[in-house]
């Protein structure tokens, strides 16, 4: 769209150069329009000539008869205004309020009424993410095949002092499988949680143990910790050197968890309380937690394989209002289908294919 003192401009130079000789059709080429648009600006009649310009801004187009009534607008803003919903995005309110039932509306539709009422702003602390490609590595298909382990730091209230995080993520789950507060940083207790977790999820009766893929840190590399690993049948994983998003899900675990509500802002004055705030996080994660990466179950839901079910639900639920209101749905309902692949880091599609089929999905990706 071409505002009005550069329609101005245009056409008179436009002129300025058909009067010294030059052809009026690649004069217009050059200017970037064609000889019609000229001639329309330039007829004596026309509404969105050289005098008022281009009128489509201003137009008044009619509301289109499958557009939002006002009370079901309002009751969208009622919904995502909701104490339960205060840290939540549109993107997933809507997929919890398809598990109870119910079907106000899309998340766009969702995000343009808060947008309407001045309330677009990203909930919560943490900025928008930056894409980015990462390296190869292993493919899941199920629970218990790839862990992903990693240590961080959780501030004391007195500056200097930390207490360190320990924690061991299912990666076709999300389910945090095992999780441990201490007051300093040591192998032994590295050791300890893995051995916990492997009693807790019972590999000692899998066929194929799990991969425990975690970074180059010296803990997690200790002799102690291999020796461990070992003897549970755990073989190790870790990331390339000098690569810091080979371990990218642990990271965005721990992301998530320090830009949570409840994370204080000054620090833990105690270990009891630290180990008390990690408790309650990881069942908030493992339970009400609605993970973006699993199509909005949470991760005890695909731990437990009933994500299946809940998916096939909403799908149910969104053909329903789409049978409802036809006018609102441009194409096919959103997408529910079940992740049945989870890499590690982004693979070629063929070779996702390939471990899906295949029994043993544990190696690396070609």
């Amino acid at each position: 769209m071409i505002g009005l003192e550069d329609r101005r401009a245009l056409a008179r130079d436009i002129d300025t150069a058909h009067a010294a000789g030059a052809r009026l059709e690649p004069a217009c080429e050059i200017a970037g329009i064609d000889v019609r648009t000229l001639q329309r600006w330039k007829a004596k009649r026309a509404p969105d000539g050289l005098l008022t310009g281009d009128a489509r801004p201003q137009a008044l187009r009619p509301i289109p008869r499958h557009a939002l009534s006002a009370p079901e607008r309002a009751a969208l803003l009622a919904v995502a205004n909701e104490p339960r919903f205060a840290a939540v995005p549109p993107a997933r309110i809507v997929p919890m309020l398809a598990d109870e039932g119910i079907y106000l509306g899309s998340e766009s539709s969702m995000a343009r009424v808060l947008k309407a009422h001045g309330q677009n702003a990203r909930r919560g602390r943490a900025k928008a993410p930056r894409a980015s490609r990462q390296p190869t590595t292993h493919i899941a298909t199920a629970p218990g095949q790839v862990w992903c382990w990693d240590m961080t730091y959780l501030p004391a209230n007195v500056m200097g002092r930390w207490f360190h995080l320990y924690l061991i993520l299912d990666l076709y789950s999300r389910k945090i499988v095992g999780a441990e507060v201490h007051d300093s940083d040591d192998a032994d207790h590295a050791v300890h949680l893995v051995r916990r977790t492997a009693l807790a999820e019972g590999i000692a009766a899998m066929a194929t143990k799990p991969v425990l893929h975690g970074d180059n840190g010296s803990t997690l590399k200790a002799t102690t910790v291999l020796a461990m690993l070992n003897w549970l049948g755990v073989k190790p994983s870790y990331s390339r050197p000098r690569v810091s998003d080979d371990n990218a899900y642990a990271e965005s675990l721990f992301r998530t968890a320090k830009y949570r509500p409840e994370f204080p802002a000054h620090g833990f004055a105690s270990l009891d309380e630290a180990r008390a705030w990690a408790a309650d996080f990881v069942r908030w994660y493992n339970i009400d937690h609605r993970h973006s990466g699993i199509r909005y179950v949470s991760p005890q839901q695909r731990h437990a394989g009933e994500h299946k079910a809940i998916l096939q639900a909403r799908h149910a639920l969104y053909l329903q209002a789409r049978q409802r209101n036809p006018a609102r749905w441009s194409g096919p309902t959103r997408n529910w289908s079940c992740i049945e692949a989870v890499t590690l880091n982004p693979e070629r599609e063929s070779a996702i294919n390939m471990a899906a089929a295949a029994a043993h999905t544990q190696l690396q990706a070609a």
